[in-house]
């Protein structure tokens, strides 16, 4: 399964898990702010978890609980870290793989530098930016001027890349 197929939903309960694991008395406003979601999405989310035997909620106050991971509970936030990881090196692996191999379109036109380009927190750029290290691909920095414009751009959508050729206006995939 491909790591977009996955449920976000699973990615926040092995956060939730993580979290209440370091601390459990953790309050559900810092889960919240934590998770980027809604307090209430934390209350149903510690609901589920709970019902499905992952953690136990003891109310340790008028408006505070603990909450305690049970065995079931470590065993399913190792499974769901082990699934996070494996498709996470599977996201680079094929990422980098689409990379060489656009860079050796790039290679092969006899350039020596690309443009990269994609929002700089898709930790995607920084696999690309790595694999043209390997590759002995030079990174075009902005300081470079007129010459960025004769140079094809390597470009992070999303998950996918697209090698883009000046002045043409083409793009392979």
């Amino acid at each position: 399964m491909a790591l977009s197929e996955r449920s976000g939903d699973d990615v926040r309960e092995l956060e939730l898990l993580e979290v209440i694991g370091e601390d459990p008395s953790v309050r559900q406003v810092d889960l919240a702010t934590r998770l980027d979601v809604a307090v209430g999405t934390v209350n149903w989310l510690l609901k589920r978890l709970a019902a499905k035997g992952y953690i136990r909620m003891k109310r340790i106050g008028r408006w505070q609980w603990r909450y305690l991971l049970t065995p079931s509970g470590i065993a399913r936030k190792t499974k769901l870290a082990r699934e996070y990881v494996h498709l996470s090196m599977n996201l680079y692996r094929t990422t980098r793989a689409s990379a060489q191999r656009l860079l050796r379109r790039v290679r092969a036109a006899e350039c020596k530098a690309v443009r990269l380009d994609g929002s700089p927190e898709n930790d995607l750029l920084d696999v690309c930016r790595l694999t043209c290290l390997e590759e002995g691909i030079e990174v075009a920095k902005e300081r470079d001027g007129n010459r960025l414009e004769s140079l094809p751009i390597l470009r992070v959508v999303n998950r996918e890349l697209e090698l883009q050729w000046p002045g043409a206006g083409e793009t392979d995939a």
